[in-house]
């Protein structure tokens, strides 16, 4: 049985990694996952500069999930050169570094960064403000996803994958303007802007007052995002938003996602990515399916 996956010239031994800022960078769940099993770890967002965030109260559980705005609190680029990449690297998969900014170049000078260290993919957030344009996310606008995306490329030695945000009219127009920009891959969705009250004290239940939604209620948007893309691109897309369970993640690839993310599910159980694996291994020997690629978008109409 082949569970081995190609991510725009990477092979991954299996579909299933880590959702970024849901894992750290891989130390804090290391003592109750074997990282060698999963097809790669992505970490949490790496900025030029430390970020710290945003002020708490920073998450919300709500129905069907959770919200939160931590605002990519992280230790900054070099940091996570001196000790996260190390630790990482003692393990077999592969690194992919999630890289986030504020401005065109807070991502460059990332990206530069990390172009000789020895990480194998870069999946750049394009939900963070663009504080040069009025604080816009830079993937809410389709001449800014294919502008940042054409410039990262430009000094990128590892394969970009851009994370696309769900919080736009037609997720296939961000697609099409990554592609146009010559992304390797795509990931989708990050999380949807949610809003939770607090009827007693009424108020905001986040200090931002917005939070990104994450969870089992997203996870019928993230797969219909998944298709829509699959038939609009021809890239590589890494599915990920509410899986859950081996079906949660199956339904993706289906659905036309060459490899799954797990995020929030690690919350509710740190072994989530080793179950959901191991599901997906069990549904496989059960259809007897050969290789994993047959799988991928062979959703049928009903």
């Amino acid at each position: 049985m082949n569970m081995k996956v190609d991510l725009c010239g990477v092979t991954l031994k299996n579909p299933v990694m880590t959702a970024s800022g849901t894992f750290g960078s891989g130390g804090e769940y290391s003592e109750f996952v074997d990282l060698n099993r999963l097809g790669a770890v992505v970490t949490k967002g790496v900025a030029n500069v430390p970020w710290e965030g945003n002020p708490t109260p920073r998450i919300a559980e709500v129905y069907g999930g959770m919200l939160n705005a931590i605002g990519l609190q992280n230790p900054g680029v070099d940091v996570f050169i001196e000790r996260d990449i190390p630790f990482l690297k003692k393990m077999d998969t592969r690194i992919i570094v999630n890289v986030c900014g504020h401005t065109t170049e807070e991502y460059l000078a990332v990206v530069e960064r990390l172009s000789d260290q020895p990480v194998d993919l870069l999946e750049i957030n394009i939900s963070c403000p663009n504080v040069k344009e009025g604080g816009i996310a830079f993937g809410q606008d389709p001449k800014l996803v294919e502008k940042i995306t054409e410039s990262i490329k430009k000094v990128a030695r590892q394969p970009v994958i851009m994370k696309l945000s769900p919080n736009v009219t037609d997720i296939t127009e961000m697609a099409r303007a990554a592609e146009a920009g010559g992304a390797d891959a795509l990931s989708l969705i990050n999380t949807i802007t949610g809003m939770k009250i607090d009827v007693r004290s009424r108020r905001f239940a986040l200090a931002n007052r917005t939070g990104g939604l994450s969870g089992p209620a997203v996870h019928p948007v993230a797969v219909r995002m998944v298709y829509q893309t699959a038939q609009a691109v021809k890239l590589p897309i890494i599915g990920m938003g509410g899986i859950m369970t081996a079906e949660d993640a199956i339904e993706m690839i289906l659905a036309g996602a060459t490899a799954v993310s797990v995020g929030t599910a690690n919350f509710t159980s740190p072994h989530a990515t080793e179950t959901i694996l191991d599901g997906i291994r069990s549904y496989m020997e059960e259809y007897q399916i050969e290789d994993i690629k047959e799988l991928i978008g062979a959703v049928r109409d009903a």
